[in-house]
């Protein structure tokens, strides 16, 4: 009496499964989807804020531009309240002299605080960068 063992049976396949290449190909493809997408969000959303950004300097330079000319209105206000004391060229002559010896300050204290500033070499990092070489060589620092 011989008795055969049935061979293993295969499990069994659905073909409604996706392979395993299958799978990877559309998550690849999902992925990339999804990647554009996001970028696409942020081209929109760095567009947006650009634009506003754009708006709000050009507000400023609105407000600068209106700052600017009240200035000369106060200016011209001077001039003339001066003039009610003295000759209207002598109070504009006046007024000008102030403005420019104001300018002529401005610009030497301007002058002194880029001088101040030059080199515009970052010295502190570029000492801290070589002391670091310095240490890596094995040197003492």
């Amino acid at each position: 009496m011989s008795t055969s063992i049935p061979p293993p049976s295969s499990p069994p396949t659905d073909s409604t499964e996706p392979t395993l290449g299958a799978l990877v190909h559309d998550l690849t493809q999902q992925t990339s989807a999804l990647v554009r997408g996001e970028v696409e969000l942020a081209k929109a959303e760095l567009a947006a804020k650009g634009k506003a950004a754009g708006v709000g300097a050009g507000l400023f330079g609105a407000a600068g531009l209106l700052a600017f000319y009240g200035g000369a209105v106060l200016i011209a206000a001077v001039v003339l309240l001066l003039a009610l004391v003295l000759p209207a060229w002598a109070a504009a002559l006046i007024v000008a002299a102030v403005l420019f010896v104001a300018a002529a300050l401005a610009g030497v204290k301007g002058k002194g605080k880029v001088t101040e500033a030059a080199p515009a070499t970052p010295e502190r990092a570029v000492a801290g960068l070589k002391q670091d070489v310095d240490t890596l060589k094995g040197g003492h620092a």
